[in-house]
């Protein structure tokens, strides 16, 4: 879910700026999410035939789509965080 929400603020990233962006997650575990947002049709990877190879990752449309529900999301998850806070401070 980190991946989208990066790529939410950005049309495009490049692997490096998501490794730098996501610092937790290793290398091999961004490589098998992103593969499996592309083969899900959520992420569009895009190689440029270039020495350093250049891979850019950008959401496709189906991707785009995801943006309202997981605004939602993240406004229940601030609520329900709230909360919990709350009754913490009651008890």
């Amino acid at each position: 879910m980190m991946i989208l929400f990066h790529l939410f603020d950005k049309a495009m990233l490049r692997f490096s700026e998501l490794e730098r962006a996501i610092p937790l997650a290793s290398q091999k575990m961004l490589i098998q999410q992103l593969r499996d947002l592309e083969r899900n049709g959520i992420v569009k990877r895009t190689i440029y035939p270039q020495v350093p190879p250049r891979v850019e990752y950008s959401l496709t449309d189906l991707g785009q789509a995801l943006r309202p529900a997981l605004h939602e999301l993240v406004q229940w998850a601030n609520l329900r965080r709230k909360r919990v806070s709350d009754e913490a401070l009651i008890r």
